[in-house]
């Protein structure tokens, strides 16, 4: 059926094609909720403390 050349470019495609499979689900499921979760914390944290310098210079005066 296939010739072992063939059959070893076959088994490196497979290897691959599953070696993306995983890494996508990986960054799907793991990476990018990390990162978007992590910078919107810290966006929050900026906020807070931008209104806290703005409520402390305002009673500082």
């Amino acid at each position: 059926m296939f010739e072992f050349d063939q059959y070893l470019g076959f088994l490196a495609f497979l290897t691959i094609l599953t070696i993306g499979f995983w890494l996508m689900i990986f960054l799907l499921t793991f990476v990018i909720p990390y990162w978007v979760f992590g910078s919107a914390i810290e966006r929050f944290k900026e906020i807070k403390e931008e209104k806290k310098a703005a409520r402390e210079g305002l009673t500082l005066e």
